[in-house]
């Protein structure tokens, strides 16, 4: 199915909307019936037909379908948040006794899940280098249900062999999970190269002008309503009519603003590995990558996240850096229209910082639509400041 297509068509019934360009917000939390049969129906199995905006929805409908036909799925659902999916996506594939296999520093609120809520049942989880094959085959246990993926990490970039280990489990009969949010379905369609479950926080780059949350868990259509049925209706956390809008209208130029931060990317990543000042500079697609060769093997590119260690073991310089940059903004998150950074050391105690440890020291950069010669020149005045 052609991108252009899934973009700008799939889904849209315009002669069901009075033949508008752009699709109405169907913001009505309940839909009536003129048959008792027909809302027995809907009662019965709330996947079938419109009931209650907790469940379906028109709108929220629309982005489904979009959002499926791009991750090359058979159906997906969709969240308030990308921390609403993963707990979800966790929860229905997990019982009391169960066992986890996670790579090591997952997402803070997937570890979240596994060291603070999931053991209160009884669940626990190993967490492992998930760039070593063989350390998936050596984590597994009798119990292990799941394998939680993240390719690649949002600060070291740290992949995995997302065909190589989904073949493991499903030799195993265990699921797999991944969190897909640095690709995109656009530049890694994790369901093709065979995981149960591709997650990414719609809130990034579907979303695209960081103004909505949203979180999207796609699979085959027999997990899809498995949760559905259960952690879909009974958390209720999936997406409001409004914010699934906002993200349709993201969609549409998502093709066109990945293009653009990625170039913007390649040319700022060229100058900081240029820099004086600069150690080193983590990009998935930079050739000094150590896993290089599998970032061009099972992703079709990489976009604005990247790290930079600069060549200073003072917390100082570091916060110096950041604090100088004039239009580079400091903030969590990524995938927006404005560039943004984040220091590593923001999460850690001042005492316990270590020069020595270089992951103390890791500067996140993630490059949005501005021109590269104006964010060079941020960078090229603030990393003056640093002695």
């Amino acid at each position: 199915m052609e991108i252009s297509y899934i973009l700008n068509e799939l889904g849209e019934d315009r002669e069901n909307y009075f033949n508008a360009v752009a699709p109405p917000i169907m913001q009505s939390s309940n839909f009536v019936f003129k048959r008792v049969d027909d809302l027995s129906r809907a009662l019965r199995d709330e996947m079938q037909g419109y009931l209650y905006s907790r469940g379906l929805n028109p709108t929220v409908e629309m982005l489904r379908k979009k959002l499926a036909a791009l991750d090359g799925a058979e159906d997906c659902l969709v969240w308030s948040s990308g921390a609403a999916a993963i707990f979800a996506g966790i929860l229905t594939n997990v019982k009391s006794g169960d066992h986890i296999v996670s790579v090591k520093a997952p997402y803070t609120w997937a570890q979240r899940t596994f060291d603070v809520i999931l053991p209160r049942f009884g669940v626990t989880t190993t967490y492992i280098d998930g760039t070593k094959i063989e350390n998936w085959e050596q984590a597994t246990r009798h119990n292990t249900t799941l394998f939680y993926l993240e390719s690649p990490n949002s600060w070291d970039f740290a992949l995995q062999d997302i065909r190589a280990v989904a073949a493991i489990a499903k030799k195993k009969n265990i699921v797999t999970m991944i969190d897909n949010s640095y690709c995109t379905p656009l530049y890694q369609r994790p369901i093709e190269l065979g995981i149960d479950l591709s997650m990414q926080t719609a809130t990034k780059y579907i979303g695209g002008h960081s103004d909505v949350l949203g979180g999207v868990l796609s699979g085959s259509k027999a997990m899809i309503k498995r949760i559905f049925d259960s952690e879909y209706l009974n958390i209720g956390s999936g997406i409001q009519p409004f914010n699934a809008w906002l993200l349709i209208r993201g969609l549409r130029t998502l093709s066109a603003r990945l293009d653009r931060i990625s170039n913007t990317t390649k040319e700022v990543v060229a100058f900081l590995k240029m820099h004086p000042k600069i150690e080193e500079v983590l990009f998935p697609f930079d050739e000094s990558f150590p896993q290089y060769e599998l970032a061009k093997k099972q992703m079709r590119g990489a976009c604005g996240l990247f790290t930079i260690v600069i060549k200073t073991r003072k917390r100082e310089a570091i916060v110096k850096f950041c604090e100088s940059l004039k239009h580079i903004l400091m903030a969590v998150s990524w995938g927006g229209h404005e560039s943004l950074v984040i220091p590593k050391c923001c999460g850690i105690a001042p005492i316990d910082f270590d020069p020595g440890n270089k992951e103390h020291r890791y500067i996140r950069m993630y490059m949005g639509m501005e021109d590269a010669p104006y964010l060079i020149s941020d960078l090229e005045q603030a990393l003056s400041l640093v002695e």
